[in-house]
This record gives C-alpha cells, sequence and structure tokens, in this order.
C-alpha cells in the first residue's frame, strides 16, 4: 500500500503544478471558485481511483480440492 500513497502524492504535486501554472498564465481569473474547487475535488478523486487501482500486485489463489 505504500505505492499508492507515494503515487498519489505525485498525483497531488501534478495538480499543484498544474494550477500554477494556470495562475500564473491567468486562466484561473476567468473561472469561478467554486468550479475551481469542483474541478480539484473530481481530479484527487481520480488520483485516489487510479493509486488504489494501480497498488500491490494482484494474484489468484489456487485452491487445491481432494
Amino acid at each position: 500500500m505504500k505505492w499508492a500513497g507515494m503515487y498519489f502524492a505525485g498525483f497531488v504535486i501534478l495538480i499543484g503544478g498544474v494550477l500554477a501554472a494556470l495562475w500564473k498564465l491567468g486562466v484561473l481569473q476567468h473561472i469561478e471558485t467554486t468550479w475551481i474547487v469542483i474541478g480539484v475535488a473530481i481530479l484527487i478523486g481520480l488520483g485516489i481511483m487510479i493509486s488504489v487501482a494501480n497498488s500491490g500486485t494482484k494474484e489468484n489463489i489456487q485452491i487445491d480440492r481432494k
């Protein structure tokens, strides 16, 4: 599970970088704060889903029947 946390931390840093770039370009001035918060919440949710889906190894358990 530690890799899921590392992946999610990287995803949060990516979101922060994208938001900083949009702020510096002046794009965020034309968007309401509510929509920015909604977009960030959606991106964080996607990041959690992707990090959990990519964490760990998927193995099949075989049961020997007699």
